[in-house]
């Protein structure tokens, strides 16, 4: 699989920014989620468990600042970007894969 580069910018300044890697895009995809989910249990502190649908999830990507991946290409030896909307085609094709199990 395709190591991949997740941007994230939640705010508007520029010190928000970070970055992780994965060793596959759907590994990022979940990392995503995970981001959410996390942001999640600092919202609702006091809640055992916390459950939201897919169009919560794109609501709050569509609401950071800036989100983005960079997905290397074995035939051109360099990564190549990929938006927010790329980003939430692959994190709904993961999650119906996952909820088919």
């Amino acid at each position: 699989m395709a190591h991949t580069i997740l941007l994230v910018q939640p705010g508007r300044k520029p010190e928000t920014r970070t970055y992780s890697d994965y060793e596959t895009v759907n590994e990022c995809m979940e990392g995503v989620c995970k981001i959410y989910e996390e942001h999640l249990k600092r919202m609702n502190p006091n809640s055992p468990s916390i459950t939201y649908d897919i169009s919560q999830l794109f609501d709050f990507i569509d609401q950071l600042a800036d989100l983005s991946c960079l997905v290397y290409q074995k035939s051109t030896n360099s990564y190549a970007p990929y938006n927010k909307d790329w980003m939430k085609e692959k994190i709904y094709v993961l999650l119906r894969r996952q909820a088919g199990k």
